[in-house]
């Protein structure tokens, strides 16, 4: 039942419904094709939502339908966003207070440059049935999009160009892209693939993977250490930079879908049927806990010391009150 509910939960697993090789595609092209505007949806901020990036106090969220939301006060109260897509959206990036990206499915690829209020598409290829399902960003000119059938997608020129590029020669579903304190790339995805890059993506290299399953999500936390998780609650842990990895026992066999590390070092997943694990000593152990309705949850993410917002199946939720003990 787990893995048919993760089929209308999340992009990542929709992927086994997509049948077509990827290709780049130009922003001329882009333009060519017609733009199906959002709906407003009152219930938007309950709705599936899967990406979320702050800074200050600035929070946008994105998730199914072309759903974007911001808020100017820290995640109290949120207005829609008009969008030019209907399609669900996976990730967000905020570079600084005026430039943000977005990405999701039929590889679409938006852009704000007002902080949110309004966007518009840099790239767009819906013949192609690939979703992208991450990007990075790493100022304003460069940035990196990652999605389905090895697909990569790179700017050097603040979107204006989207350049496809091989990172690996399986050609796996990449899922989630992430920047360690120290400027390392890391990359997790399908047949247990991990890459890394210490050239801010000029070259890549593949880790030696502990797993041949999927691998939603990737984490690095303060002190370098590597987190890798996905498939039947598989967790593992690394101290130097991907080339050993320890298994690590969760108690679960639900997929885990994201996490964050707080700022007071504590560490957050969550995943499917309400799974949440938290690490009170630096990743080396985690405690499982289970919401009692067994909400299905993507993302962690720390807004500030106090708050934890969740998203997930049932839109956002905040996590005021949040025991680790």
């Amino acid at each position: 039942m787990e893995g048919l509910r993760c089929l209308w939960l999340i992009p990542i697993c929709l992927l086994t419904l997509l049948v077509a090789p990827t290709s780049s595609r130009s922003p001329a092209a882009a333009e060519e094709a017609s733009v199906e505007n959002s709906y407003p949806a009152p219930k938007a901020v309950s709705s599936l939502l899967l990406g979320i990036d702050s800074i200050g106090d600035q929070v946008i969220v994105v998730g199914d339908r072309g759903h974007i939301l911001t808020s100017s006060d820290a995640g109290q109260t949120w207005s829609q966003c008009e969008v030019p897509t209907r399609r669900m959206l996976c990730a967000v990036d905020i570079v600084d207070e005026q430039n943000a990206w977005v990405v999701g499915h039929d590889a679409i690829i938006l852009y704000s440059g007002d902080g949110g209020r309004t966007w518009s598409r840099q790239y767009y290829a819906p013949e192609e049935e690939a979703p992208l399902f991450d990007v990075w960003f790493e100022d304003r000119q460069h940035g990196i999009a990652i999605g389905a059938y090895g697909l990569c997608l790179e700017t050097f020129d603040g979107g204006g160009t989207w350049s496809s590029r091989i990172i690996s020669e399986e050609d796996p579903h990449f899922f989630d892209i992430t920047e360690s304190p120290a400027g390392m790339l890391y990359v997790a995805g399908e047949f247990g693939t991990i890459l890394q890059s210490a050239d801010r993506g000029k070259t890549w290299q593949g880790c030696p993977s502990p797993y041949n399953g999927s691998f939603f999500g990737v984490l690095a936390l303060q002190d370098e250490t590597v987190l890798v998780f996905g498939l039947r609650g598989n967790l593992y842990r690394s101290t130097d930079k991907g080339d050993n990895w320890l298994k690590l026992e969760t108690g679960t066999s639900a997929a885990l879908l994201g996490g964050t590390q707080r700022a007071d070092g504590s560490i957050v997943l969550v995943g499917l049927s309400g799974c949440v694990l938290a690490s009170q000593d630096a990743s080396s152990s985690f405690r499982l806990f289970n919401r009692p309705d067994r909400t299905a949850m993507a993302i962690a993410y720390e807004l500030n010391p106090e708050l934890l917002l969740i998203l997930g199946e049932d839109g956002i939720t905040r996590w005021e009150d949040l025991s680790l003990e």
